[in-house]
């Protein structure tokens, strides 16, 4: 059983090992014909950073896509409010009304995650890639990493630190400073992307029900995970996800100043800023949308008399009240 699984596994990871140690040496060659020492940790830092520049721009469509999602779900929050009103009583059918309306809106409220879910298959094979140089030199080359190039990898040195020691297996004092200032900057980076995305470019509505739950989640559990997982991770993998994690909170801040969401205060922020500047002011649309869904408002009976509810009859319209 463990056997297949394993099986699976392999088949799964090996070809990101071949792309990410191809991606990793292409970049580590042309930093190389640059001047820079090929075995030495600037070289391969330099690689990694790299490599991490072309992953998050392949992601880019998928970042787009979770932006459009993001707004898709604040602009849907005031109907999301009138079905809890209506449906608190009952969770299935109130699960059942939210994934309609989702549906028909073309809305995913994990489409979030998105960009985090896919790039933890690539923060993977590359762990291995050079946690296996660090640990095994020739024996542990991965994908397109030769021996010679893995022996490389797991004698550089950065800054004073090898790049593919952890802090907990270091021996050299450089590489455990190096590993905490790079596992306080990627908790740092992390906790600052989240908290500006939830002060600026949330919704008032937005901050409260499942949505807001989910993002505070990441908020506090995100910078807990990476600390507790960063004292394992190589000094190499830690460059790539604190370049990632700058990555992101300078996306993300370029997206809230000029293309924020709508009821937000960065949205009010970039009004104030193009009436300034005399240029046109767009509207808000959130306040458009926030009257009641068609779909949730309820037909009102008609008022009858105490002898037409007991009979069950209708009104007639040529029937004449008695004086």
């Amino acid at each position: 059983m463990f056997d297949f699984l394993g099986s699976i596994g392999s088949a799964i990871m090996t070809p990101l090992y071949y792309a990410v140690s191809g991606v990793l040496l292409v970049w580590h060659e042309i930093f190389t014909r640059l001047g820079l020492d090929p075995s030495g940790g600037w070289s391969w830092a330099l690689a990694i950073v790299g490599l991490t520049v072309t992953i998050r721009a392949l992601l880019i469509p998928l970042f787009v896509k979770q932006i459009k999602s993001s707004r898709n779900m604040q602009l849907l929050q005031p109907h999301i409010k009138e079905l809890q009103k209506q449906y608190g009583h009952d969770r299935e059918r109130l699960a059942q009304e939210q994934m309609k309306l989702w549906k028909e809106h073309n809305t995913n409220p994990f489409a979030s995650c998105l960009p985090l879910l896919l790039q933890m298959p690539v923060f993977f094979a590359l762990f291995r890639v050079i946690d296996q140089a660090a640990k095994n030199g020739a024996d542990g080359a991965r994908g397109f990493m030769t021996a010679k190039l893995a022996e490389e990898l797991q004698d550089a040195v950065f800054l004073g630190g090898r790049i593919a020691d952890t802090l907990i297996s270091a021996t050299h004092v450089e590489t455990r400073i190096i590993a905490v200032i790079m596992v306080l900057t990627m908790c740092a980076t992390q906790f600052i992307t989240q908290r500006q995305l939830m002060s600026k470019n949330m919704p008032p509505d937005a901050l409260s029900g499942p949505y807001a739950q989910q993002q505070k989640l990441l908020l506090y559990v995100l910078p807990v995970v990476f600390a507790v997982g960063g004292i394992a991770f190589p000094v190499g993998v830690l460059i790539y996800w604190t370049t990632s994690n700058f990555w992101t909170m300078g996306q993300q801040f370029y997206v809230i100043r000029n293309n924020p969401a709508p009821g937000t205060p960065a949205f009010k922020a970039k009004q104030e800023r193009d009436a300034k500047h005399g240029k046109n002011v767009p509207e808000d649309p959130l306040k458009e949308i926030e009257k009641p869904h068609p779909a949730l408002q309820r037909n009102q009976p008609k008022k009858q008399t105490r002898n037409q509810r007991t009979s069950g009859s209708k009104p007639s319209p040529n029937k004449k009240k008695r004086k």
